[in-house]
């Protein structure tokens, strides 16, 4: 078994990884990058309301966590496959 070309192929999946991770965009009613910077948020007439400005927060809010945690889900999703095809000694 040769550590270092299996060390190299880690590091390419890891790279090609990053590399989709960033260019992800991920889309609620909010939209959101692999890197969770928050690109894009809709807001509907009905959701701006002047005499009640905390329902807005609390949309926004909702709207960014929920982007985020598919943002978490698909990065999970992905990284789940970069070890699939690694074998350690003593590892199975």
């Amino acid at each position: 078994m040769n550590i270092q070309k299996m060390m190299k192929d880690l590091q390419r999946m890891q790279s090609k990884l990053q590399d989709e991770i960033e260019v992800m965009e991920l889309e609620a009613t909010a939209r959101m990058n692999g890197r969770k910077e928050l690109t894009a948020l809709t807001l509907t007439p009905e959701a701006i309301t002047p005499d009640d400005p905390g329902m807005m927060q609390d949309l926004i809010l909702a709207a960014v966590n929920e982007v985020g945690r598919k943002v978490d889900a698909e990065i999970q999703k992905k990284t789940q496959g970069l070890s699939a095809g690694l074998k350690l000694p003593g590892l199975g």
